[in-house]
């Protein structure tokens, strides 16, 4: 069967008294010592050893010693309260200062077009932050997971997060290489894409992804078939290229691509636009220096247009 262990209410009161008094062996000298009354450092021990059930101290008019309890309980607890004391001060360093581990959830994509040039310029502006990057498509609980934060399209990021503007918006391009075109021919209109090999996203929860179209100012979405499912866009991409069929992707990871005419950009009047990526965190009262950091970092850069707002 299992037990619960936890710390009974109170356990630790006395022990700071305690260690002043058997490091000074006076109970004057530690009060001086905490900045109390030498009663207070007295009423402090009687509790503790009320609470123990054993006498700690022989004390003589003249002179304070140790018991045999007082010399074990002191062996016991002057090592864990001193790592007591030292988990404090990491604690309040990293409360204080931009340092220890920054913890970012993102996907595949972004990491070579904006992370990384964005990581290697922070790491440089705060060398105490360690920044491990997780690489997932799915929408992990980041709090659950231990993440700072996370990195998203901001269609998919929860109300309840707060959000902060990586990239400016951009549109959804659908493109296909210069062979599968010529095998199959360029599609003219959104039905077009029915005949067509298309290479579909699976979304985190399972289901596949409709292809969203801007049909003259009105949203549709359109249900495609083809030869490749994935999970991330930068797949979709390579197997685009090698023509296997038409991917949905965005435009800024296509852009080499089509730059170097690798992938040709069809059904162009109806390319919607995504809102953009963004960095995303839970909301809360004091957010953690390192991430502050992070943030004022992403709004320092030339190009953002950035904002921080609830997502």
């Amino acid at each position: 069967m299992k037990q619960n262990f936890t710390v009974r209410q109170g356990a630790l009161d006395g022990v700071e008294a305690f260690l002043a008094v058997a490091q000074n062996r006076s109970f004057r000298r530690a009060a001086a010592e905490l900045g109390v009354t030498p009663s207070a450092i007295s009423q402090a021990v009687r509790t503790l050893e009320a609470r123990v059930g054993a006498a700690l101290f022989i004390r003589t008019t003249r002179s304070v010693g140790l018991t045999e309890a007082g010399e074990r309980f002191l062996l016991r607890a002057k090592p864990a309260f001193d790592e007591l004391v030292a988990a404090s001060e990491v604690a309040r360093e990293l409360g204080q200062r931009p340092a220890g581990r920054l913890r970012l959830s993102v996907p595949r994509a972004v990491v070579p077009i904006l992370l990384e040039p964005l990581i290697a310029s922070f790491s440089r502006a705060y060398p105490e932050v360690e920044v491990e990057i997780a690489v997932s498509e799915e929408l992990v609980d980041i709090a659950t997971e231990g993440f700072d934060a996370g990195i998203r399209l901001g269609q998919f990021i929860a109300a309840d997060m707060i959000a902060v503007r990586l990239t400016p918006p951009f549109r959804l391009v659908i493109a296909g290489s210069p062979a599968y075109l010529a095998r199959s021919g360029r599609p003219e209109k959104p039905e077009d894409l029915r005949r067509h090999a298309c290479l579909r996203l699976r979304r985190s929860d399972g289901s596949l992804a409709l292809w969203p179209l801007n049909d003259n100012g009105r949203a549709i979405e359109i249900a495609v078939s083809g030869p490749l499912i994935a999970n991330d866009f930068p797949t979709m991409l390579g197997a685009a290229m090698e023509g296997m069929g038409l991917a949905q992707v965005p435009a800024p990871i296509a852009a080499d691509a089509l730059g170097a005419g690798r992938l040709e950009a069809v059904l162009e009047p109806f390319a919607p636009t995504a809102p953009g990526v963004f960095l995303y965190y839970p909301s809360r009262r004091q957010t953690p220096p390192k991430l502050r950091a992070f943030i004022d970092h992403i709004k320092s850069r030339p190009e953002a247009a950035s904002s921080e707002r609830p997502a």
